[in-house]
């Protein structure tokens, strides 16, 4: 005989372990203030933006800059395209995709 139960297993709706350690990665690459006005910036742009540009826009010197574009870029978030010296950052547009699904998907169980 089946055993019933009241509600179906925590694990059916959970999301994998790759997928948490993905997701995990990209909110760590948001959690940063410098991090997410950079991508603010980018989002805004609708294309590309020189890496030196980002010095006014993140308040930070050029150094912490290329840190917090490293991040970004490590998480998925933008990628850059060397133009002589400077590389010129663009969103990735269907990585944003992705974790706007996932948020959906957590506000639509919260609602």
């Amino acid at each position: 005989m089946a055993e019933s139960r009241c509600c179906p297993p925590l694990a059916d709706g959970a999301i994998s372990p790759a997928e948490a350690v993905d997701l995990a990665t990209v909110f760590k690459a948001l959690a940063d203030p410098a991090r997410l006005r950079i991508l603010s910036a980018l989002i805004a742009a609708e294309g590309q933006i020189c890496a030196c540009d980002f010095v006014t826009v993140a308040g930070k010197s050029q150094p912490t800059v290329s840190h917090h574009l490293k991040v970004l870029r490590e998480a998925g978030l933008v990628e850059g395209t060397r133009r002589g010296t400077w590389v010129w950052y663009a969103v990735v547009a269907p990585r944003l995709a992705e974790i706007r699904r996932a948020l959906e998907l957590a506000e639509r169980v919260s609602a």
